[in-house]
């Protein structure tokens, strides 16, 4: 693999997880709610493009047939005008994401109610549960978004040549990552933010001011499911094609918990030092795990050689750095800015 398209993969990947980490920090990292469901968000996000949005070009177009059969036709259909008029495949584009953050907040708000109440513990595996039950309905239900055949999306970008599409979607994923990052900043250098930290840290004390937890955990839910809720649509539309099984809690889950506990905890820069490190060295084992394998002399197959080492990573953070690469810091806001300034 030439090593433009080794800087590309790690660009795209550093791009979708960017914005699922960063999710995930204003949940666990500010708020301290272990949201091990995290999947569950995405997932939405592609059924927002395969299941919603398909629907919807279906019944525009008049399409009949079974699900998976009337998508590719309208695929077809839809590709061919995208081909010859890019504002529209532009604009289903962003009317996509716009039903895949909605519906991710929505779906995020009911998903946290029933365990809203819950210790971090019993909070985690209650998300991880419901996640796993929506994942397996979405799995074996073709209807909603093909089960484990899938369902082919339009090309939203037809009309650039094939050659250049990776870049053009490259270019939208970073761009979606930094409105997403500069939003997160924005948002959690405020009064909510400054709450969500004194949450993590101790709960009663929030309540001894009046805060009702059980809002704030909602509320933290629901932006951080609309958020992921965007990676899991762009995914889609990068692929055509939208499969439940693309939607692992390994993958979407466990792989961004690792990231921020690599780039440091409450702390966006560095959660983004940490997705990068991951997604460099995840692209690497992935291209050369084979070489790296013979080269070792490894006693089992290459395929499990990257989760075996990012387990033991997670063990090595865990232990020596749990801070992370870039520790937190507090919030400085403007009061504070002015007094030091003062001085």
């Amino acid at each position: 693999m030439a090593w433009e398209h080794i800087l590309t993969e790690i660009l795209l990947w550093f791009g979708l997880y960017s914005i699922v980490a960063i999710s995930l920090n204003i949940e666990y990292g500010y708020a301290g709610i272990p949201n091990f469901g995290r999947a569950l968000a995405v997932l939405i996000g592609a059924i927002a493009v395969g299941g919603i949005t398909n629907r919807i070009l279906i019944a525009i177009f008049n399409v009949t047939g079974s699900f998976a059969v009337a998508s590719g036709i309208v695929k077809t259909t839809v590709n061919e005008i995208v081909a010859n008029n890019p504002i529209f495949g532009i604009s289903l584009m962003l009317i996509s994401l716009v039903i895949a953050g909605i519906l991710g907040v929505i779906v995020g708000a009911i998903f946290i109610l029933p365990s809203a109440k819950l210790s971090e513990d019993y909070l985690a595996i209650t998300l991880l549960a419901i996640s796993e039950v929506a994942f397996m309905v979405s799995y074996y239900n073709p209807e909603i978004i093909g089960g484990y055949y899938g369902v082919s999306t339009p090309d939203f970008f037809a009309f650039v040549s094939g050659e250049y599409r990776v870049f053009v979607f490259m270019g939208v994923i970073l761009f979606v990552a930094l409105i997403v990052y500069l939003f997160a900043e924005r948002l959690l250098n405020t009064p909510y933010g400054r709450i969500l930290k004194a949450m993590r840290e101790n709960e009663d004390v929030v309540k001894s001011y009046g805060r009702d937890i059980m809002f704030l955990r909602i509320k933290t839910v629901a932006i951080g499911s609309g958020i992921a809720s965007l990676a899991g649509a762009l995914y889609s539309m990068f692929t055509a094609n939208v499969i439940a099984s693309s939607f692992s809690r390994v993958e979407w889950t466990f792989y961004p918990f690792l990231m921020i506990l690599l780039g440091g905890l409450g702390n966006n820069r560095g959660v983004l030092m940490g997705v990068l490190a991951f997604v460099v060295a995840k692209v690497l084992l992935t291209t050369y795990k084979y070489e790296i394998s013979a080269a070792l002399n490894l006693p089992f197959e290459a395929v499990w050689l990257e989760y075996i080492l990012f387990g033991v990573v997670a063990i090595l953070i865990l232990y020596y750095k749990p801070e992370g690469l870039i520790k937190e810091k507090p919030i400085v806001t403007k009061p504070i800015r002015e007094r030091k300034s003062f001085k």
